[in-house]
Protein backbone atom coordinates (compact mmCIF):
# COMPACT_ATOMS: atom_id res chain seq x y z
CA UNK A 1 0.00 0.00 0.00
CA UNK A 2 0.80 3.76 -0.90
CA UNK A 3 1.82 5.46 2.36
CA UNK A 4 -0.44 8.67 3.00
CA UNK A 5 1.20 12.19 2.30
CA UNK A 6 2.52 13.95 4.94
CA UNK A 7 0.26 16.46 6.51
CA UNK A 8 1.27 20.12 7.44
CA UNK A 9 0.32 20.89 10.52
CA UNK A 10 -0.45 25.03 11.41
CA UNK A 11 0.63 25.99 14.13
CA UNK A 12 -0.64 29.26 15.86
CA UNK A 13 1.44 31.85 16.50
CA UNK A 14 0.98 33.48 19.73
CA UNK A 15 4.04 36.15 19.64
CA UNK A 16 1.82 37.42 16.22
CA UNK A 17 -1.82 37.08 18.31
CA UNK A 18 -0.23 39.13 20.89
CA UNK A 19 1.55 41.45 18.63
CA UNK A 20 -2.24 42.08 17.05
CA UNK A 21 -3.64 43.19 19.98
CA UNK A 22 -1.29 45.82 21.26
CA UNK A 23 -2.04 46.99 17.94
CA UNK A 24 -5.93 46.82 18.52
CA UNK A 25 -5.37 48.16 21.79
CA UNK A 26 -2.91 51.24 21.02
CA UNK A 27 -5.55 52.21 18.31
CA UNK A 28 -8.31 52.29 20.24
CA UNK A 29 -6.39 54.17 22.99
CA UNK A 30 -5.29 56.62 20.37
CA UNK A 31 -8.88 57.16 19.38
CA UNK A 32 -10.15 57.68 22.36
CA UNK A 33 -7.82 59.98 23.53
CA UNK A 34 -7.99 62.02 20.31
CA UNK A 35 -12.06 62.36 21.08
CA UNK A 36 -10.92 63.15 24.83
CA UNK A 37 -9.02 65.57 23.39
CA UNK A 38 -11.27 67.08 20.66
CA UNK A 39 -14.47 66.74 22.78
CA UNK A 40 -14.54 70.77 24.11
CA UNK A 41 -13.73 72.25 20.47
CA UNK A 42 -16.63 69.67 19.38
CA UNK A 43 -18.92 70.76 22.24
CA UNK A 44 -17.67 74.55 21.60
CA UNK A 45 -18.82 74.14 17.86
CA UNK A 46 -21.95 72.61 18.50
CA UNK A 47 -22.97 74.88 20.57
CA UNK A 48 -21.71 78.26 19.00
CA UNK A 49 -23.73 76.59 15.88
CA UNK A 50 -27.09 76.03 18.25
CA UNK A 51 -26.86 79.66 19.32
CA UNK A 52 -26.23 80.97 15.35
CA UNK A 53 -29.27 78.79 14.77
CA UNK A 54 -31.38 80.79 17.62
CA UNK A 55 -30.13 84.20 16.61
CA UNK A 56 -31.50 83.43 12.99
CA UNK A 57 -34.79 81.98 14.17
CA UNK A 58 -34.99 85.05 16.82
CA UNK A 59 -34.64 87.65 13.54
CA UNK A 60 -36.95 85.54 11.48
CA UNK A 61 -39.77 85.86 14.11
CA UNK A 62 -39.86 89.82 14.60
CA UNK A 63 -39.19 89.76 10.65
CA UNK A 64 -42.75 87.50 10.79
CA UNK A 65 -44.36 89.97 13.48
CA UNK A 66 -43.05 93.91 12.76
CA UNK A 67 -41.52 93.44 9.04
CA UNK A 68 -38.43 94.59 10.92
CA UNK A 69 -34.71 92.22 11.54
CA UNK A 70 -33.84 93.34 15.50
CA UNK A 71 -29.83 93.71 16.40
CA UNK A 72 -29.01 90.23 17.34
CA UNK A 73 -25.75 89.53 19.57
CA UNK A 74 -24.87 86.17 20.48
CA UNK A 75 -22.55 86.00 23.37
CA UNK A 76 -22.03 90.04 23.49
CA UNK A 77 -20.94 89.57 19.43
CA UNK A 78 -23.28 91.32 16.86
CA UNK A 79 -24.56 89.29 14.20
CA UNK A 80 -27.12 91.17 13.10
CA UNK A 81 -27.44 94.92 12.90
CA UNK A 82 -31.07 96.60 13.38
CA UNK A 83 -32.59 97.36 9.97
CA UNK A 84 -36.56 98.34 9.65
CA UNK A 85 -38.63 99.16 6.88
CA UNK A 86 -41.42 100.11 9.11
CA UNK A 87 -41.41 103.04 11.89
CA UNK A 88 -44.20 101.33 14.32
CA UNK A 89 -45.93 97.90 15.12
CA UNK A 90 -49.16 98.18 16.11
CA UNK A 91 -50.78 94.87 17.77
CA UNK A 92 -54.53 95.69 19.48
CA UNK A 93 -56.79 98.43 18.60
CA UNK A 94 -60.10 99.17 20.84
CA UNK A 95 -63.20 101.47 19.70
CA UNK A 96 -63.18 104.69 21.88
CA UNK A 97 -65.96 107.25 22.48
CA UNK A 98 -65.79 110.46 24.04
CA UNK A 99 -67.94 113.72 24.27
CA UNK A 100 -66.92 117.28 24.39
CA UNK A 101 -69.16 120.30 25.36
CA UNK A 102 -68.44 123.96 24.56
CA UNK A 103 -70.53 126.66 26.17
CA UNK A 104 -69.54 130.58 25.95
CA UNK A 105 -71.61 133.38 26.94
CA UNK A 106 -71.09 137.18 26.03
CA UNK A 107 -73.70 140.37 27.07
CA UNK A 108 -76.32 137.42 28.11
CA UNK A 109 -75.85 135.35 24.56
CA UNK A 110 -74.73 131.75 24.84
CA UNK A 111 -73.46 129.80 22.17
CA UNK A 112 -73.31 125.87 22.91
CA UNK A 113 -71.56 122.92 20.95
CA UNK A 114 -71.55 119.51 22.02
CA UNK A 115 -69.93 116.81 19.75
CA UNK A 116 -69.68 113.41 19.92
CA UNK A 117 -66.91 111.19 18.30
CA UNK A 118 -66.22 107.48 17.92
CA UNK A 119 -62.68 106.45 17.30
CA UNK A 120 -60.44 103.42 16.69
CA UNK A 121 -57.23 103.78 19.29
CA UNK A 122 -54.29 101.69 18.29
CA UNK A 123 -51.40 100.52 21.20
CA UNK A 124 -48.07 98.93 19.96
CA UNK A 125 -44.40 99.74 19.76
CA UNK A 126 -42.10 102.56 17.65
CA UNK A 127 -39.87 100.24 16.06
CA UNK A 128 -37.21 103.77 15.78
CA UNK A 129 -36.30 103.04 19.73
CA UNK A 130 -34.27 100.40 21.35
CA UNK A 131 -35.05 96.59 19.59
CA UNK A 132 -32.45 93.94 20.13
CA UNK A 133 -31.87 90.54 20.78
CA UNK A 134 -29.03 88.65 22.66
CA UNK A 135 -28.80 84.86 22.73
CA UNK A 136 -26.34 83.11 25.14
CA UNK A 137 -26.34 79.52 26.49
CA UNK A 138 -29.29 80.66 29.74
CA UNK A 139 -31.90 82.75 27.74
CA UNK A 140 -33.27 84.88 24.75
CA UNK A 141 -33.49 88.02 26.31
CA UNK A 142 -35.23 91.11 23.86
CA UNK A 143 -35.12 94.33 24.76
CA UNK A 144 -38.16 96.36 23.88
CA UNK A 145 -39.11 100.07 24.03
CA UNK A 146 -42.74 100.26 26.30
CA UNK A 147 -45.78 100.16 24.02
CA UNK A 148 -47.70 103.39 23.31
CA UNK A 149 -51.09 104.59 21.85
CA UNK A 150 -50.10 104.95 18.06
CA UNK A 151 -52.79 106.45 16.52
CA UNK A 152 -56.11 107.82 17.09
CA UNK A 153 -58.69 107.27 13.47
CA UNK A 154 -61.89 108.47 13.47
CA UNK A 155 -64.68 106.88 12.76
CA UNK A 156 -67.88 108.40 13.56
CA UNK A 157 -68.82 112.22 14.60
CA UNK A 158 -72.04 113.56 16.12
CA UNK A 159 -73.27 116.60 16.53
CA UNK A 160 -75.20 116.53 19.50
CA UNK A 161 -76.32 120.18 20.25
CA UNK A 162 -75.04 123.28 18.13
CA UNK A 163 -76.96 126.02 19.54
CA UNK A 164 -76.14 129.98 18.71
CA UNK A 165 -76.75 133.44 20.56
CA UNK A 166 -78.74 136.08 19.35
CA UNK A 167 -75.95 138.07 19.17
CA UNK A 168 -72.83 135.25 20.03
CA UNK A 169 -72.27 133.37 16.71
CA UNK A 170 -70.48 130.02 16.75
CA UNK A 171 -67.46 130.76 14.56
CA UNK A 172 -65.61 128.52 12.27
CA UNK A 173 -62.84 128.86 14.60
CA UNK A 174 -65.17 127.03 17.32
CA UNK A 175 -65.43 124.48 15.40
CA UNK A 176 -62.03 123.78 14.92
CA UNK A 177 -60.82 123.83 17.90
CA UNK A 178 -63.82 121.85 19.42
CA UNK A 179 -62.95 119.32 16.81
CA UNK A 180 -59.28 119.52 17.36
CA UNK A 181 -60.28 118.41 21.53
CA UNK A 182 -62.01 114.83 20.50
CA UNK A 183 -58.64 112.59 19.08
CA UNK A 184 -57.21 113.98 22.39
CA UNK A 185 -59.80 113.30 24.69
CA UNK A 186 -59.85 109.57 23.03
CA UNK A 187 -56.37 109.19 23.15
CA UNK A 188 -56.24 110.14 26.54
CA UNK A 189 -59.07 107.50 27.81
CA UNK A 190 -57.23 105.19 25.83
CA UNK A 191 -54.16 105.21 28.42
CA UNK A 192 -56.25 105.14 31.25
CA UNK A 193 -56.90 101.65 30.01
CA UNK A 194 -55.20 98.74 29.61
CA UNK A 195 -54.63 98.93 26.08
CA UNK A 196 -50.90 99.13 26.46
CA UNK A 197 -50.50 96.69 28.58
CA UNK A 198 -52.31 94.13 25.95
CA UNK A 199 -49.95 95.19 23.55
CA UNK A 200 -47.12 93.89 25.50
CA UNK A 201 -49.27 90.72 25.94
CA UNK A 202 -49.52 89.94 22.58
CA UNK A 203 -46.39 90.94 21.37
CA UNK A 204 -45.04 88.15 24.15
CA UNK A 205 -47.48 85.43 22.58
CA UNK A 206 -46.29 85.96 19.18
CA UNK A 207 -42.95 85.34 20.02
CA UNK A 208 -42.86 82.62 22.60
CA UNK A 209 -45.37 80.82 20.08
CA UNK A 210 -42.50 81.41 17.23
CA UNK A 211 -39.56 80.91 19.42
CA UNK A 212 -40.44 77.82 20.88
CA UNK A 213 -38.91 76.30 24.12
CA UNK A 214 -35.47 76.01 22.76
CA UNK A 215 -34.27 78.89 25.77
CA UNK A 216 -36.34 80.86 28.10
CA UNK A 217 -37.81 84.05 26.79
CA UNK A 218 -36.70 86.83 28.42
CA UNK A 219 -38.76 90.32 27.28
CA UNK A 220 -38.32 93.52 28.88
CA UNK A 221 -39.75 96.89 28.08
CA UNK A 222 -38.24 100.07 28.33
CA UNK A 223 -34.93 101.10 28.47
CA UNK A 224 -31.97 98.48 28.83
CA UNK A 225 -30.73 97.66 32.26
CA UNK A 226 -27.32 99.26 32.68
CA UNK A 227 -24.54 96.83 33.45
CA UNK A 228 -23.21 96.96 37.02
CA UNK A 229 -19.47 97.64 36.85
Amino acid sequence: MQAEPHRRERKFSWPLAFTLVVLLLALLAAFLFWRLESWPMRTAQQGSAELERLGRKARDAFFEIAKMQPRVTINDRVYFEKTSAVAELALVSRKTEVEHEFEHTWAGSTKRVKLHGTYNVKAGFDLRQEVSVAVDEKEIAVQMPRASILGVEQQQLDVLQFENGFWNRISAEDIQNELAQLPRLAREKAQQTSLTAEAEIALRKQLEERLGADRPLKLSFGLPELAKP
